[in-house]
C-alpha cells in the first residue's frame, strides 16, 4: 500500500518537475508526500469541526424535545417542571455570555458600518466566527509551510513552497463552493444559518486567492532565483505561450479580480451587477485552473469535488424550480401596492409545500427582474377552504398537514428589482398586477415550542419573520402540542399605516381560540403624526410612541418567566445588538436563548 502510494505521488510530480527542466528527485518526492500530507491534516480538521458541531447540535435538539414533551401539559409559573427549565447551568450560561452570544467586542455585530445611506462597509463577526476565522487562517498559514526547510537551498525551498501553495488553494475550492449554494447540506445537517456559512465563504475565498497568488510569486521568483536577468523575459514568454503557465495566470488574473470586486461596500451597492461578473469570473476561473492541472492527475481529483460540487448544487435548483412551480401548472403571483413602500406578493404555487415557521424561498420574476432571484421570508400561507376573513384552524396538525393555496410574502421597497416591483404595482389598476413566477424553496424552518417564554423583536418588514411564529405558537398552545405558556411580539414601526402590511393575518390570530390566555402584543411607532395615531385597542394589544427599552422589557418579562425563554429578534442591526446585549446580561439569572434572523449579501 504504501509503494502505491508512493508510485502516485511520484507520478503526481513528473509534470511539474518536467516543466521545471529537471528530472524528479528525492527531495521532489518527499515535498509531494509533504502535501498530500498537508491536505488529510485539512480534511481531518473539517471532519472534526463537523463531527463536533453535529454532536452539538443533536444534544440541542434532544434537549428541546424532552423540554416540550415534559412540559405539554403543565401550564403555570408554579409547575415544578417548568421551574426546572427556568434555571440555567452556570457554566454554559458564562459561556454564552462570553463566547458563544458574545459580539467581537463590547455590543457591535450586526449593525452595518456606513459611510453613507448607499455605502454599506459590512458588520462585526461574532467572537465565536471570528476564533473559527482565525484559527482557519492560523492552521493555513501552518500548512502552507510546515515541514519546508527554509535553512537550505534557496530554489529548493521555493519549489517547495509553490507547490504546497497551489495544491492548498485548489483543497480549498471545496469548502469554498460547498458554503457558497443555497443547498449547502450542512445548513440543516448542523442548524447554522446560511449568513455564517456566508461570511466564512467569503473568507475562505479570499484565502484561496492568497494562497493562488503565493503560488505564482514562489514561481516567479524560482524563475528570476535560476535564470538571473533573463528570469523576467522567460517568465513573459512562458505567460504568453499556451500551456501550464499561461492557464495558471488567467486563474489567478480571475481569481484577484473576483477579491477586488467583492468588498461589501460594493456588494450592496451593485449587487445584480457583481452577481453576474462573479458567475462569470468563477466558471473562467474553474476551467483555466483544470486546464492548468493538465497531467497533474493528483490535483486534479482535489479539483473534481469542487466541480461536482457546484454542478450538483445548480443542477438541484434547477429540479426544484421545475417541480415547484412548472409539475401541476405555473405558478403565478399577485403583486400588491402598501401603504409605507412595501408590496405584499401572494404566490400560487404550482406545487406548494408543508408551511412551517421561519421558511424563506428564493423568487425569481421575469417580468420585472429577468433572471435575478432573491431571497425573502414566508409570512403567510393561506389554506384550503379558508378565506381571508375566517379564523385560523387552532388544530396544530390542521396547520401542519394541509398544503396551503396560496402563500404570501411582505417586500420593502429598496432599489433595483424591489424598486422596480413597486412602481410597477402602484401605476396598475387598482394598485396591483398579476405575473408568473417562480419559486425556489423552501428554506430553513425554526421552532420554539419547546420554550415556555417566547419573546419576538421586529423592527419594520422584519414582521414577515415573526408572524408565523406567533400563528404557530398559539395554535399549539390552543391545541396542548407545545410547552410555550407567554408570548409577547414587539413590533417597532415608523408610522401606523405599516400595520396595513399585515392587518388581515393579525386579523385572523386575533381570532384564534384563546389568544388571549398566551399572547401579547406590543407596538412602537417610531414617527407618529399626532398622538391621535396612539392607542391601545385591548390589554393584550398595547401601541407606544417612540423606541422601545428593550432591556427594560426583556427584565420585566423574566421576573415572570415560565420555563426557559427564547428571544428572537429579525429587523435592524441596531435591534439585534441590543437584543443580544441584554439577553448576555440576564442569561445567567434564567434561562435564555437567543436567535437571530439576519441575511447579508
Amino acid at each position: 500500500m504504501a509503494s502505491a502510494t508512493r508510485a502516485l505521488l511520484l507520478a503526481a510530480a513528473l509534470p511539474l518537475v518536467h516543466a521545471g527542466g529537471h528530472e524528479p528527485t528525492a527531495a521532489d518526492f518527499a515535498a509531494w508526500a509533504e502535501n498530500w500530507d498537508m491536505c488529510k491534516y485539512t480534511a481531518l480538521t473539517w471532519t472534526a469541526i463537523v463531527g463536533v458541531l453535529l454532536i452539538y447540535r443533536s444534544t440541542t435538539q434532544l434537549l428541546h424535545y424532552v423540554r416540550r414533551i415534559a412540559n405539554l401539559n403543565h401550564g403555570t409559573s408554579a409547575d415544578t417542571k417548568q421551574k426546572y427549565f427556568t434555571v440555567p447551568h452556570e457554566r454554559w450560561a458564562m459561556l454564552k455570555t462570553h463566547f458563544i452570544v458574545a459580539p467581537l467586542f463590547r455590543k457591535r455585530h450586526n449593525r452595518e458600518f456606513k459611510l453613507s445611506a448607499a455605502m454599506n462597509v459590512g458588520t462585526l463577526p461574532s467572537r465565536v466566527q471570528t476564533f473559527f476565522l482565525v484559527g482557519y487562517c492560523v492552521m493555513n498559514a501552518v500548512t502552507c509551510f510546515m515541514h519546508i526547510d527554509f535553512s537550505g537551498s534557496k530554489a529548493r525551498w521555493l519549489s517547495d513552497a509553490c507547490s504546497r501553495t497551489g495544491t492548498l488553494s485548489v483543497l480549498n475550492m471545496i469548502p469554498l463552493f460547498l458554503l457558497a449554494g443555497r443547498n449547502n447540506p450542512l445548513i440543516s445537517l448542523l442548524g447554522i444559518s446560511f449568513d455564517t456559512y456566508n461570511m466564512i465563504h467569503r473568507w475562505v475565498g479570499r484565502i484561496v486567492i492568497l494562497e493562488a497568488v503565493l503560488h505564482g510569486a514562489f514561481w516567479m521568483a524560482g524563475e528570476v532565483l535560476e535564470e538571473g536577468d533573463m528570469g523576467w523575459t522567460i517568465i513573459a514568454q512562458y505567460m504568453a505561450s499556451p500551456g501550464l503557465i499561461m492557464t495558471g495566470t488567467i486563474g489567478v488574473c480571475a481569481f484577484v479580480a473576483i477579491l477586488l470586486q467583492s468588498p461589501s461596500i460594493i456588494r450592496h451597492a451593485f449587487y445584480e451587477t457583481f452577481l453576474g461578473i462573479h458567475i462569470v469570473l468563477v466558471i473562467v476561473s474553474i476551467v483555466v485552473v483544470w486546464m492548468h492541472l493538465d497531467g497533474l492527475p493528483h490535483q486534479k481529483r482535489l479539483l473534481l469535488p469542487t466541480i461536482l460540487v457546484w454542478f450538483i448544487e445548480r443542477a438541484w435548483r434547477m429540479v426544484t424550480l421545475v417541480r415547484r412551480n412548472l409539475s401541476n401548472g405555473v405558478t403565478k403571483a399577485e403583486v400588491e401596492a402598501l401603504p409605507g413602500d412595501a408590496v405584499r406578493v401572494t404566490l400560487r404555487i404550482a406545487n406548494p409545500w408543508k408551511f412551517r415557521p421561519g421558511q424563506h424561498v428564493y423568487m425569481y420574476m421575469p417580468s420585472v427582474g429577468l433572471w435575478t432571484s432573491h431571497p425573502f421570508t414566508l409570512a403567510w400561507s393561506q389554506e384550503d377552504g379558508i378565506s381571508n376573513e375566517k379564523a385560523l384552524p387552532v388544530a396544530r396538525q390542521d396547520l401542519l398537514s394541509t398544503k396551503p393555496t396560496s402563500m404570501s410574502l411582505i417586500i420593502r421597497r429598496r432599489t433595483g428589482f424591489t424598486e422596480t416591483m413597486w412602481r410597477k404595482a402602484e401605476r396598475s389598476p387598482g394598485g396591483k398586477f398579476m405575473t408568473t413566477a417562480f419559486v425556489e424553496g423552501p428554506y430553513g424552518s425554526q421552532s420554539f415550542q419547546s420554550y415556555g417564554t417566547v419573546m419576538l423583536f421586529a423592527a419594520g418588514v422584519g414582521i414577515t419573520h415573526q408572524v408565523p411564529h406567533v400563528r404557530d405558537l398559539v395554535a399549539a398552545y390552543a391545541n396542548g402540542t407545545c410547552a410555550t405558556r407567554k408570548v409577547t411580539l414587539v413590533w417597532i414601526i415608523q408610522s401606523p399605516e405599516h400595520l396595513e402590511w399585515i392587518r388581515p393575518w393579525m386579523t385572523q390570530i386575533l381570532s384564534m381560540d384563546k389568544r388571549r390566555d398566551i399572547l401579547r402584543i406590543l407596538l412602537f411607532v417610531t414617527r407618529p403624526r399626532s398622538t391621535k395615531e396612539i392607542h391601545s385597542p385591548s390589554s393584550s394589544v398595547q401601541m407606544f410612541p417612540g423606541k422601545p427599552d428593550v432591556g427594560a422589557l426583556i427584565g420585566k418579562e423574566q421576573e415572570k418567566q415560565v420555563g426557559a425563554m427564547a428571544i428572537s429578534c429579525c429587523g435592524t442591526g441596531s435591534l439585534s445588538d441590543d437584543c443580544r446585549r441584554a439577553m448576555r446580561e440576564r442569561c445567567q439569572e434564567t434561562e435564555i436563548d437567543f436567535f437571530e434572523e439576519a441575511f447579508s449579501w
